[in-house]
């Protein structure tokens, strides 16, 4: 395991974003030479969803770099001190997430496993129980469509306990990281869904 801020960070250059003009990632990340952004899929406190762009964005992320998207680009220390609108922090992952992935070029594939579907991030100490059953596991070269698949495969579902994950997503406007990613060129809400059996 590679602990990729051991040794410091650096910064990825944000292009077109209004928050933040670098993303803080830690100083081994420009080692590799390609990114398998898997994520599993499911609810977020602060989100309303994690998925591929919070995992690329948060996840890569350094110590400094997860206060510095948190407090869409107001602090490196401390961001429950100083948490800025909600919306403001949606575009900043989205923001953080688009640094990544031009970074990466087209060395990057993102794949989301949308099973044990909890309101609750698996970074939560005491995540709520699931409230989903299992809808499978996608694909994309696309973060964005490939969120977007993911929630509407939610919302598509028969399963009863959507209306928890549903409720999480809409009561932290979670579906405007996608909306604003599109807006910055970070993916597209278009998608075509194909099965393998």
């Amino acid at each position: 395991v590679d602990i990729m801020d051991s040794e410091g960070e650096t910064a990825l250059p944000v292009h077109g974003g209004k928050h933040l003009k670098e993303n803080y990632v830690g100083a081994h990340y420009p080692n590799y030479d390609f990114t398998i952004i898997l994520s599993h899929f499911k609810g977020h406190a602060m989100g309303g969803f994690g998925g591929a762009i919070k995992n690329m964005s948060i996840g890569i992320a350094s110590s400094t770099g997860k206060a510095w998207i948190h407090s869409a680009g107001k602090t490196k220390g401390n961001p429950w001190e100083n948490l800025p609108a909600q919306d403001d922090f949606l575009e900043s992952m989205a923001e953080a997430a688009k640094s990544v992935a031009e970074h990466c070029g087209e060395n990057i594939i993102y794949i989301s496993v949308a099973n044990n579907l909890s309101v609750d991030c698996d970074c939560d100490a005491s995540p709520e129980d699931p409230k989903m059953g299992d809808i499978g596991i996608l694909a994309s070269l696309d973060p964005v469509a490939l969120d977007k698949a993911c929630t509407d495969l939610v919302r598509a579902s028969e399963d009863h306990g959507k209306i928890h994950l549903i409720e999480r997503i809409d009561s932290r406007h979670g579906m405007h990281t996608l909306e604003y990613g599109e807006q910055i060129g970070l993916g597209s809400q278009k998608y075509e869904l194909v099965k393998l059996d």
